[in-house]
């Protein structure tokens, strides 16, 4: 958490380290070497007519900048003392980050305020160690420095000159703004400009205090007293070693829920720290965060942290940063970041930009307020918050936090009590002046940017309450929540009683820290009120589950998700792939008793235990009713009681050691202090002596640090590195020397992290997809359900792109000057060799723009150029038109396997807007179609593009794991995805029909005209005429989905209106998909059974893409023998005769597939259709048994089981005349049996006397009647006519076993498809 460390055990020390860092005299004035190769290769540029105001991706520096506006490398001058050992000094992270901008320059004529900034270093291991920052500016008192200065700025304005005599006729090259308008450029370089005699030089310096915990506050005050200390033309009453010896050695920490009280300078300094109930250490103004960006964008931005978007925050402020991030990261309560942390990036570990993991930065803008001129490596799954203007711009597919707008409002009463406007204060951002000038319209249709725009936004009407207040009421009214009025919380009298010791500015600080604290805490509490139900404990010792976590399903997600709201499930789907959410419950896992329980843990756990008994209601029936915080009064009052009171005074600042005419200073100089008395500490301190065994020794950083586990070290230590590397390969960019190797050691580290992650993925999309059968072999969850499914295909997407944006080259559209000038600069920094981009400038992506998909249309368009050079044939792909003459079997002309085809399919699809979405579309195609691995490899095969497009170092050029990536990928094609048909319910899709006639009984005599109608899963195309003698056509409809069954009929006219089809065949010309409706019956008056139209039940044929595939050995998947019987059959008296063995294994299988279906999720079901009347469906097991022991028609004259049961029928009907009823119950059954005997006759369909039969069979599998008929048949006089003794039907033992099989089915709910009982009505 924020608040804490980590690394060994520490005395109770307030602060580790005084540090001074600035401008060494003795070295003089060094360029940072990265910023001078930059401004190196602008110039080339410049000279050879490139762009002149280019703004470098490296410092945001160019060329053009005059030597004052320059860095130039800063150094550690001191440190206090030189080292302790629990928190070794990191020389070179200190130095970058106290002054993460290097050296600045200024003369009197700038403003030379003091600037407060923290910031954070942590290690490899994921501790952290805390710093805070002053700098402010000394005069530069050094001759050779100012003289330094003189002369380069003599050198900028020769080059300049000669740069810029402007060409005769370049005035419309210029732009408007006046920025390439020579002259007033010129003017301005010559007022910014330095001369030694008239001119006083300041240089910038920086004090820092380098502590184990967050107390912002305390060390702002300190550091700022002790830069006063200097200034003020008063001394201050004792030497300022006597201050930074007090706070290095004498202050000691506070302990968990206590207040201290220590002096500054010129006044006490209060911190105060909570308990180890309460919510962890968090020091930094949270009001500052909603003023700058507004609750919405601050949603929107915790939204992107917790399901792990790549975040990169851009201010030219860097305590901004710093606070925006430890805000968004402390607000994540009890989840904490577990990947790359780094609130502020300095300039020289630009190149992190690249990493192709989640990551948290913070870009400081150095005065470039156009965004479109910052140019990012990429920016599909990237949240881009501009901090100073208020603007956030949102990755892709963005889910909404549950319960968002209820959310929202309950932030904005507590803002609104502490004169907070919802929508951010823009007073305090620089660009309030360019808001008045922005169109409200702007604002209100930019979908990217989060504001809350209901109506109209006036600028200057913003901080009038009740316009903040209407617009609330109006987002809330929308969405159908009622507000009579907006609670605004009162200041609780207990206040007045209690004299708090802090100004009452910082304590509102603390208050509205802690309600904004509260209520983000509450989400979590109320949302995983119930987790530790779903935590799966692992059966083997902790040793074996280290060994094999990686293989471990910790938590069940699937049982949790089926228990949330439906408008949850986006977000927590996708929010527990996490890999926060992964160590939150390894965390728990590892933690069984409260003592070894990690601190953020023990909280959320006491938090959730106290819900569970204020909620009456079970806590796995959970319900979207919005529950608000009731802990903020109690938490509010221990922070209360702690400022009222103080526990702890520190020892006052005293007088040391310190020989005659020390201590002396100069005024406005930071002075050299004496490193004697300020290297080490007392030999023994009041402090740690008292408090040894107690609260001082207790491993306070450790204990912060959520990783830590009980165990001994090297356990613990291999435990974090496991949790490491589990997700993220590399935890944090180590802020050392950046030589080529360590550049490349880092380089590869994400090379194979981004291969593992994709293995882990593979290896988890198939455990969850292969369903039953995994679980079976050990592999965890059972099932899956369809928006997991989603999930895992999108985080699959995200990692692609992550892939294809690693290492990606410059702009394609430069000129070869360009590149001889980069390859002239990789000569002038050795580092250039690895890190191409150093020299060359990114490619803009920019919003919605893809690495992958710019990629394809790069090959793409090669593709195109090959082809029209003549250089490119498709020979070797099967076309219609290619089909062989000789080959006289009918079938389909095979869909052409085309990674182009693909794309254009995707670019045809008008509703997809944006590349990042025509990536992921193309992404779900190819999977479903199992050529995702296969077009990878093609599109990698173009080695040329890929070395124009991506630098050495980048993923895809290393061969060996870009060829494992492959080959995880292909093991895809072991299970079908329906993931693009799914997911494009919408568009418009060609279907390609065949049907095959008999080839004995021809049907080019036929002499009626056909029609087809095909139906799938998410509709129906409706009747379609086929020409008459066409047996293949194509056409468009909207999206059908999994086809289930297809009515074939005709119109009966004509000479010869009689019909043998075989089999229909249709295919999905995008997918591929193609269908086989088996058929083998006549279609015709007199003919079989004198059906005229037939409705077939299809199955998916497998793809034979596989076959193609070589190294792909799994086996086809076999059609059952069944499959063959209709394409023989002409009669049905021709089926193979079943013994009633036979018949009832049937039954039960056809049964017992229906049961399977229905216990299924609802999202993993196939077709009921195929199970009702498939091959081996329940129709076809029925008609079985009928056909067992049916007596043999006379000669030349086929009987159906149809005029048996109209036979029967008959028989009730002349009964009920009669009145010869046996009793009411049977008599409701054989009422029932005729009307829907009667009601199939009626229909105008014909759908000969099979067809009828089928359709019996589904209405009654739909009502639940079939067991009752089957009693009613089995005792019919009719039966002992038609059938012989031997007969299924007059065994009245196997009737009873057939009668109490279809039983089982009463239970379900059976909803027939609309082709199966078309013109009927009952």
């Amino acid at each position: 958490m924020s608040g804490g460390g980590g690394g060994s055990s520490a005395p109770g020390r307030f602060a580790d380290y005084f540090v001074i860092c600035g401008l060494d005299t003795e070295t003089g004035l060094e360029p940072d070497e990265l910023s001078a190769l930059c401004q190196y290769i602008q110039a080339s540029k410049t000279r050879d007519g490139g762009s002149r105001f280019i703004s470098s991706a490296t410092e945001g520096e160019n060329f053009e900048q005059t030597p004052l506006r320059r860095t130039f490398k800063s150094k550690v001058l001191a440190r206090y003392p030189e080292n302790v050992e629990w928190n070794p000094f990191d020389q070179d992270a200190v130095g970058m980050l106290c002054m993460p901008k290097g050296l600045a320059f200024k003369t009197q004529a700038d403003s030379r305020e003091p600037q407060f900034h923290s910031f954070i270093i942590t290690r490899e291991d994921g501790s952290r160690t805390f710093g805070f920052s002053l700098t402010f500016f000394e005069e530069v008192t050094s001759k050779q420095i100012c003289s330094a200065m003189q002369t380069l700025y003599h050198m900028h304005n020769a080059e300049y000159d000669i740069l810029h005599t402007p060409p005769t006729n370049d005035k419309e090259s210029c732009s408007s703004t006046g920025d390439c308008n020579g002259t007033s450029v010129s003017k301005l370089q010559r007022f910014n400009s330095y001369d030694i005699s008239r001119d006083t030089l300041y240089v910038s310096k920086c004090i820092c205090l380098i502590t184990p915990m967050s107390f912002m506050k305390a060390c702002k005050k300190v550091l700022e007293q002790l830069h006063q200390a200097v200034t003020s033309p008063q001394p201050p009453p004792l030497p300022l070693e006597s201050y930074i010896y007090n706070i290095l050695y004498e202050v000691p920490l506070p302990p968990a829920g206590r207040s201290l009280k220590f002096s500054g300078v010129y006044g006490p300094i209060i911190c105060q720290r909570p308990s180890t109930s309460e919510l962890p250490l968090f020091d930094f103004p949270v009001k500052e965060v909603f003023e700058l960006l507004g609750v919405e964008n601050v949603v929107q931005l915790f939204t992107c942290a917790l399901l792990e978007f790549q975040i990169l925050l851009y201010s030219q402020h860097y305590q901004r940063l710093m606070t925006v991030a430890e805000t968004i990261t402390a607000l994540m309560f009890p989840f904490q970041w577990q990947h790359v942390y780094v609130p502020i990036l300095p300039a020289s570990l630009l190149h992190f930009l690249d990493a192709p993991v989640p990551y948290l930065m913070g870009l400081h803008s150095n005065g470039l307020d156009d965004r479109s001129k910052l140019e990012l490596p990429q920016e599909a799954n990237l949240c881009f918050v501009d901090v100073d203007n208020h603007f956030i711009e949102l990755p892709e597919d963005l889910p909404q936090f549950p319960n968002k707008l209820e959310f929202i409002q309950e932030i904005s009463e507590i803002l609104m009590a502490f004169g907070i406007p919802p929508e951010g204060n823009l007073h305090c951002s620089e660009s309030a002046s360019k808001m008045k000038s922005l169109r409200a319209c702007d604002l209100v249709s930019d979908k990217r940017n989060g504001n809350i725009a209901g109506s109209p936004l006036n600028s200057y009407e913003l901080l009038k309450e009740n316009e903040t207040i209407a617009r609330l009421q109006a987002l809330v009214k929308r969405t159908g929540v009622s507000l009579e009025k907006l609670e605004v919380r009162e200041e609780t009298s207990s206040k007045k009683d209690l004299k708090i010791q802090c100004d009452e500015e910082e304590f509102k600080i603390y208050q509205l820290n802690i309600q904004i604290r509260e209520v983000f805490a509450n989400r979590f509490t109320q949302m995983f009120a119930d987790y530790e139900v779903f935590v799966i404990q692992p059966s083997q010792d902790k040793e074996s589950w280290f060994t094999n976590r990686e293989q471990m399903q910790n938590f069940d997600k699937a049982s949790f998700l089926s228990d949330q709201p439906e408008p949850y499930l986006p977000f927590l789907s996708r929010f527990l792939e996490t890999q926060m959410f992964a160590s939150f419950i390894d965390n728990k896992i590892m933690c069984h008793d409260e003592d070894d329980k990690d601190p953020v843990l023990r909280v959320f756990d006491s938090r959730v235990d106290k819900i569970r008994l204020l909620n009456v209601r079970t806590p796995t029936l959970r319900t979207s009713m919005y529950q608000k915080c009731t802990t903020i009064d109690e938490a509010e009052k221990s922070i209360e009681l702690r400022l009222a009171k103080i526990d702890h005074t520190a020892v006052h600042p005293h007088l040391l050691d310190m020989k005659i005419g020390q201590g002396k200073y100069e005024l406005g100089f930071f002075p050299k202090l004496q490193s004697d008395v300020l290297s080490t500490g007392p030999a023994s301190n009041k402090w740690t002596k008292r408090n040894a065994p107690a609260q001082w020794r207790r491993k306070d950083r450790q204990k912060q640090h959520t990783e830590h586990l009980r165990l001994d070290n090297d356990q613990r230590e291999k435990y974090i590195q496991e949790a490491r590397n589990l997700g993220s390969t590399i935890r944090q960019p180590k802020l050392s020397n950046l030589s080529p190797s360590v550049i490349a050691q880092t380089n590869w580290k994400f090379v194979e992290g981004l291969l593992k992650e994709c293995r882990n993925k593979t290896k988890r999309m198939l455990v969850e997809k292969m369903g039953r059968e995994a679980v079976e072999l050990g592999h965890g969850e059972v099932n899956i359900t369809g928006v997991e499914e989603n999930t895992l295909i999108a985080s699959l997407c995200d990692l692609l792109e992550r892939i294809w944006s690693h290492g990606l080259q410059v702009k394609q559209d430069r000129s070869c000057t360009a590149f001889v000038l980069e390859d002239r600069a990789s000569v002038y920094s050795a580092s250039t060799q690895i890190w191409a981009f150093q020299t060359t400038r990114r490619p803009t992506l920019h919003k919605g723009k893809s690495a992958l998909w710019s990629h394809l249309l790069h090959y793409l368009e090669n593709r195109q150029r090959r082809t029209t050079s003549g250089s490119f044939s498709t020979s070797g792909i099967l076309l219609d038109s290619e089909r062989r003459k000789s080959d006289t079997s009918p079938a389909m002309s095979p869909l052409r396997i085309s990674l182009i085809q693909d794309m254009r399919h995707i670019q045809n699809i008008s509703e997809i807007k944006t590349d990042v979405g025509k990536a992921r579309a193309w992404v779900r195609l190819s999977m479903e179609k199992k050529l995702l691995s296969r077009h990878l490899k093609q599109l990698l095969s173009d080695h040329e593009l890929t070395k124009k497009l991506y630098k050495r170092y980048a993923f895809l050029r290393c061969d060996d794991e870009k060829e494992q990536f492959l080959y995880h990928l292909l093991s895809f094609n072991a299970v079908d995805y329906f993931c693009f048909t799914n997911v494009f319910t919408t568009i418009l899709i060609p279907y390609h029909i065949l049907i095959v006639p008999s080839k004995k009984l021809g049907g080019s005599m036929f002499t009626a005209n056909p029609w087809i109608c095909i139906s799938g899963e998410l509709g129906e195309t409706g009747v379609l005429q086929i020409p008459r003698n066409i047996l293949e056509m194509t056409f468009e409809c909207q999206n059908l989905g999994k086809l289930t069954t297809v009515q074939i009929g005709h119109d009966n006219s004509g000479l010869y209106a009689k019909w043998l089809v075989e089999y229909v065949m249709v295919r999905n010309e995008i997918t591929g998909h193609t269908y086989k409706f088996p058929c083998g019956r006549w279609l015709g008056k007199g003919m079989d059974d004198g059906s005229l139209e037939r409705i077939l039940v299809g199955e998916l044929l497998t793809s034979h893409t596989e076959a193609d595939e070589r190294q792909c050995r799994t086996p086809p998947l076999q059609q059952s023998p069944s499959m063959i019987r209709r394409f023989v059959t002409i009669s049905p008296n021709n089926k193979p005769k079943l013994n009633t063995g036979q018949i009832q294994e049937a039954i039960g299988e056809a049964v017992n597939g229906i049961v399977k279906h229905f216990h299924k999720p609802e999202k993993e079901r196939g077709s009921l259709t195929l199970l009702l009347c498939g091959e081996s469906g329940l129709v076809s097991a029925l008609e079985q048994v009928f056909q067992h022991g049916f007596k043999s028609p006379r000669l030349f004259k086929n009987v159906f089981i149809w005029d048996f049961l109209e036979k029967a029928q008959t028989y009730y009907e002349t009964l009920e005349q009669n009145e010869m009823v046996p009793e009411e119950n049977w008599q409701t059954r054989a009422r029932n049996f005729c009307r829907f005997i009667t009601a199939i006759n009626n229909t105008p369909r014909n759908i000969g006397k099979d067809g009828k039969f089928q359709m019996l069979v589904c209405l009654g599998a739909r009502d639940h009647l079939l067991h009752h008929w089957i009693a009613l048949l089995a005792d019919c006089p009719i039966t002992a006519q038609m059938y012989e003794d031997i007969a299924l039907i007059k065994d009245h033992t196997l009737v009873n076993s057939l009668i109490r099989v279809l039983q089982t089915l009463q239970e379900f709910n059976i909803t027939l498809e609309a082709s199966l009982v078309k013109g009927i009505d009952i």
